[in-house]
């Protein structure tokens, strides 16, 4: 398994954190990074709102991945839709076809939290 890139990402619509392994020969997983998404301004056309969203939520997706290198397993977590929303997501993009992908459902939590919790899902 060591050769396995593991990470784990908690996130609901606007915010995420993702935590992995810092260096290629690490067990230990660390917090790798907090992402927070753009927020939706207002528009009076429901058409451009809803493509404004889209467009912010495929941002917010390609910075979380950026940071899943060659990653091999992802368990995604979180409130909400958005987790559901971002499997889909990888499992659309061409470099995350052959990652394993999990989620599950939990509230927001302490770094050090999130950490105990994705350790134990691996």
């Amino acid at each position: 398994m060591s050769n396995q890139k593991q990470f784990g990402v908690w996130m609901d619509n606007h915010q995420a954190a993702v935590v992995g392994n810092d260096n290629a020969e690490g067990e230990t997983l660390t917090v790798l990074a907090h992402i927070k998404g753009e927020d939706i301004s207002p528009n009076s056309s429901e058409k451009n709102s809803n493509n404004h969203e889209k467009t912010l939520q495929a941002k917010f997706f390609k910075e979380i991945a950026s940071h899943l290198v060659n990653a091999t397993h992802v368990h995604v977590t979180g409130t909400g839709q958005a987790q559901e929303q971002f499997i889909h997501y990888l499992e659309s993009t061409p470099q995350f076809k052959n990652s394993k992908t999990e989620e599950s459902t939990s509230n927001k939590m302490s770094d050090e939290k999130l950490v105990e919790y994705i350790t134990a899902k691996f």
